[in-house]
């Protein structure tokens, strides 16, 4: 979702000529996405197999990659983020010397355990990279602080935020019938998700506690339940939260029916890296369910709050929120660091600045990075 808005302005502008690889991996989620956004991949590998260990996921996309002649005539390799599927591409292009550019680089969290394996990913992932796209300029700071060359870094926003815009420009129904009075309903609309391998077990335990009491509590309150796929989610959230009269479990919706979600709510409680960079681009109070963040720039500006996977913690902060229209708003109006929807017009526009200079030339064109409102002002 957040590499479409590149892939179609690539596809789009005639100095390049794009190939799509999908690996496949969470290909259950992955395809609708890829009709939403009209994208038809050129090369498919489908590695996905049940009851595949992390080791063994990562291994299936690599050897895909690596056979055949996938990566025949490519002058890059684009990547994203911090999945397996990034680490892999980045590691077949190394092997075939493909310089690799990587989007969304430099997130970190100083843990190496949470998010696990992302964290290491991406961080691999920048030791090898020719072109760093950075979403700000703490995510540049981080990579200059690991040695890498400021020459190879643009800072370019959140794609995030590029399609969220698209999404908005294009609602249409929930798409569930769960969900089909929704827009009529008068009850504040809780929007809660959680699928982290750091928060399975007792953490997610606390979770599904905490969004039970708070429904119990709260007829004021409708609470919307997206269910990851995975089987350790939904052991946990199911018993839990089943039969409770305003708490809604769906099964993940299509993207524009989960932006339509996103702008119906009034509140996010997400430990998903999405919900982090959409809640606080939307003007929706985020509560981070984690004990750490990558994403700390809407922490600071106040428009997310971490309040870790504690029951009590997690209760006390969705109340506190409810009951304070002061504390409400102060959230609801803070600074969106991650963007101003031309992250893609900048990453196009720093490729482009790549192929034709070459690494040894850049910077990139002065004035073009994305300064978010906070760091222009401290300027």
């Amino acid at each position: 979702m957040k590499f479409a808005p590149i892939i179609h302005a690539l596809i789009q502008d005639s100095r390049f000529r794009p190939v799509l690889i999908s690996t496949g991996q969470h290909r259950e989620m992955l395809d609708s996405t890829l009709e939403e956004f009209g994208i038809t991949p050129d090369v498919e590998l489908r590695i996905m197999k049940e009851q595949q260990t992390l080791s063994q996921v990562t291994h299936r996309i690599l050897e895909g990659l690596c056979a055949g002649d996938h990566m025949e005539g490519l002058d890059a390799v684009m990547v994203h983020g911090d999945t397996a599927t990034t680490l892999a591409g980045a590691l077949a292009a190394l092997h075939r010397s493909v310089p690799i550019i990587h989007v969304e680089a430099g997130l970190r969290s100083g843990n190496n355990n949470s998010p696990f394996p992302e964290e290491v990913n991406r961080k691999l992932v920048a030791q090898i990279a020719a072109l760093h796209l950075a979403p700000t300029p703490g995510n540049s700071a981080n990579l200059i602080r690991e040695g890498v060359r400021e020459h190879s870094i643009v800072v370019t926003g959140n794609t995030i935020v590029d399609a969220l815009q698209w999404g908005m420009n294009n609602l249409g129904g929930y798409g569930e019938p769960a969900l089909a009075d929704l827009d009529d309903d008068p009850r504040k609309v809780i929007l809660s998700t959680t699928h982290r391998r750091e928060s399975h077990g007792r953490p997610m335990r606390e979770i599904a506690a905490a969004l039970a009491d708070i429904a119990r509590r709260r007829e004021d309150a409708r609470i919307v339940v997206p269910l990851h796929l995975n089987p350790k989610v939904r052991e946990v959230m199911v018993p839990a939260l089943a039969g409770i009269p305003n708490v809604d479990m769906v099964d993940p919706l299509p993207y524009l029916s989960f932006c339509k979600l996103l702008q119906r709510s009034d509140l996010i409680l997400s430990d998903s890296s999405g919900a982090e960079e959409e809640g606080p681009a939307l003007g929706k109070p985020t509560l981070v369910l984690r004990e750490i963040t990558e994403r700390s720039e809407s922490i600071l500006t106040g428009s997310s709050r971490l309040v870790s996977r504690n029951r009590g913690q997690i209760v006390h902060e969705v109340e506190r929120l409810l009951d304070d229209p002061n504390a409400y708003m102060e959230m609801a109006t803070a600074i969106n660091p991650y963007g101003d929807g031309k992250a893609t017009e900048r990453t196009i526009a720093a490729v482009a600045h790549y192929f034709r200079m070459g690494p040894a030339a850049m910077p990139f064109v002065p004035g073009a990075d994305f300064v978010p409102a906070t760091a222009r002002s401290a300027a």
